[in-house]
């Protein structure tokens, strides 16, 4: 049953009978039979089916809301009595936005020195996707905005007040000015991260509010993207300042105050809120709040 439950909240996820396969490991075939399984020992139609997926019927959405519930505790379950018989141990999973990922080394790093059994993999992706991730169990941990959009059913673990600042290099005419107004800063030739990212809708609000739109002359979902290009002279950028002076050209690169909106956002670690949660992201979320 956890098995069939853990295939209907991956075709729940990607929306797709042959992705959801592919994610899980298995052959369409036993996929699609697993789910049929399921509805039968349910009593229910849990897939609206065509040629292709069409979604989940109200039936699949209450049972989705309980599959996700199951499932993870099966998966606390089984890691509590590692941890009880060998010391906490396992994998774990990171999402974070792109502007973050220079914060999770503060977490990992210390984290894995107390636990050296434990191994991470760490991906960088939307705050929607993030969000979504969690909820489809498909992470363990996210990294994200805290304040901009709604978070749900998550605990959430400040780490730091995001402020936005523009970035040239060194050699550009604005890297000596001591501050810049958004407005002022629109008119610059600009690379940004793409529309789906909430730091470029941030970015878009504040041009907003100083009664300017921008139009990028390139974007991306790459922060290393970013940075070589500001590197050529050629464009500019807008980050936090925290990703501004992390990625390895602090030298290269001036980093200048935006004003007039003076703006800051809160960023930090997100997890989906269960009681109990697993060991490891029980661990996770104190070492989070041990970030200095």
């Amino acid at each position: 049953m956890i098995d069939k439950l853990q295939f209907f909240i991956t075709l729940a996820g990607e929306q797709h009978f042959g992705r959801a396969a592919e994610e899980c490991g298995v052959t369409q075939p036993t996929l699609s039979a697993a789910i049929r399984q399921l509805e039968n020992e349910l009593g229910v139609m849990l897939v609206n089916r065509g040629s292709r997926y069409q979604g989940l019927t109200p039936e699949g959405q209450r049972v989705l809301e309980w599959a996700r519930r199951i499932v993870g505790d099966a998966r606390t379950m089984k890691e509590e009595m590692r941890a009880a018989r060998s010391g906490l141990s396992g994998h774990v999973r990171i999402a974070a936005i792109p502007t973050a990922l220079s914060l999770i080394p503060k977490i990992t790093a210390p984290f894995q020195e107390k636990h050296p059994d434990v191994t991470f993999s760490i991906q960088s992706a939307t705050s929607l996707q993030i969000l979504g991730q969690l909820e489809n169990l498909e992470t363990d941990i996210g990294i994200t905005y805290l304040e901009n959009e709604p978070l749900g059913r998550m605990v959430a673990v400040p780490l730091i007040e995001e402020r936005y600042h523009l970035v040239v290099a060194r050699t550009a005419a604005e890297a000596k000015l001591p501050s810049i107004a958004w407005r002022e800063a629109s008119t610059l030739p600009l690379c940004l991260l793409t529309s789906d990212m909430q730091n470029r809708r941030i970015i878009n609000r504040h041009m907003g509010e100083a009664g300017v739109t921008i139009a990028p002359r390139l974007e991306s979902n790459s922060m290393i993207v970013l940075f070589t290009h500001v590197l050529t002279g050629k464009w500019a950028s807008i980050m936090p300042l925290e990703a501004a002076r992390s990625f390895g050209f602090a030298d290269d690169v001036a980093v200048i105050p935006l004003m007039e909106p003076e703006a800051s956002h809160s960023v930090g670690v997100v997890a989906l809120e269960r009681d109990p949660n697993t060991p490891l992201v029980s661990a996770l979320i104190n070492a989070a709040r041990n970030v200095r």
